[in-house]
């Protein structure tokens, strides 16, 4: 299972928060309205959700596959991941945190920020 971090501390031996890790990774394929999600103080299941959305499927997989491969490398794997092949919303589940990368169609529909909305929004370091 992934290691718990605090968003404002680094991960251990001075690295990144790997939800963190994730955002950049995010961004780093254009990712939209990236947000992270605190839930550490009304739920049990996950700390954080890192939500995101892609213009289509192939942005999508990629953002996915950025995502997976930078985390990777430092030692996180995902104890499952969902909707790959779809892409409409995939979600991959590191157990402390949780990355849901949506097409802008189903971001609308299933409006986690609104689900979740008791949940603290972490705000994402330069």
């Amino acid at each position: 299972m992934a290691r718990r971090v605090s968003p404002e501390r680094p991960g251990e031996e001075g690295q990144a928060s790997p939800w963190l890790i994730a955002v950049r990774a995010a961004e780093a394929k254009k990712a939209h309205a990236v947000r992270v999600l605190d839930l550490r103080e009304i739920t049990s299941f996950t700390d954080y959700f890192v939500v995101c959305t892609a213009t289509n499927l192939r942005q999508g997989q990629a953002i996915s596959d950025e995502i997976a491969q930078q985390l990777k490398r430092q030692g996180e794997l995902p104890l499952s991941v969902e909707g790959y092949e779809n892409g409409e919303w995939i979600l991959a589940d590191y157990g402390d945190y949780v990355i849901h990368i949506f097409s802008e169609k189903a971001r609308a529909y299933y409006d986690l920020e609104r689900l979740w909305r008791q949940a603290r929004t972490v705000t994402i370091p330069e």
